[in-house]
């Protein structure tokens, strides 16, 4: 039986998706034996892989680096899915939105620091006008509502897509 090819990724967010799918303790024994991790924050593949089976993507879309990449991941992955509210919502990195980026990059890196004051320009990706949730970007098949979704709400998505079954959408989903 061949194993199915999971990513996951971690675009402008905080992590606690991440730490709720590690949340899931034993349950992730049993999901090895049906998955193959081959992209995430927690494996040491430094390329998106093609002929991704499931990807769950944590995070808003806030730089012209996220774009790129979840743009490059939809179209190596058969079902995406939106984890947290991040982005599903674009939730907390969408608070910056009313500020421009230049006075949000002005704030933070000159009025705010103590020493070198300066705005980064290597190794900082460019941030877009506004943060926004992945489906403005790309075409999502699962939204995983949550801040961050439950380890139960996420092994329910997961188990459902590995026996392919498309997931029971929540109908009273809790954001933020």
């Amino acid at each position: 039986m061949r194993k199915v090819k999971l990513a996951t990724v971690w675009l402008d967010g905080c992590s606690g998706c991440h730490m709720s799918l590690l949340d899931m303790d034993a349950a992730i024994i049993s999901l090895a034996g049906k998955v193959d991790l081959v992209y995430g924050p927690l494996v040491d593949a430094q390329e998106f892989p093609d002929g991704v089976d499931v990807t769950l993507v944590e995070g808003a879309v806030s730089s012209m680096e996220d774009l790129h990449k979840i743009q490059e991941i939809r179209l190596r992955t058969n079902v995406l899915v939106s984890l947290g509210d991040c982005a599903v919502t674009s939730n907390v990195p969408s608070m910056r939105n009313p500020i421009p980026v230049n006075k949000l990059l002005q704030r933070v890196y000159v009025e705010g620091a103590d020493e070198g004051k300066v705005i980064p320009t290597e190794g900082v990706p460019p941030l877009m006008k506004h943060a926004r949730p992945v489906h403005e970007f790309v075409k999502v098949d699962v939204w995983v509502p949550g801040c961050p979704p439950s380890a139960k709400a996420i092994l329910s998505v997961v188990t459902d897509l590995l026996a392919g079954r498309k997931p029971e959408a929540n109908p009273n989903p809790k954001f933020g």
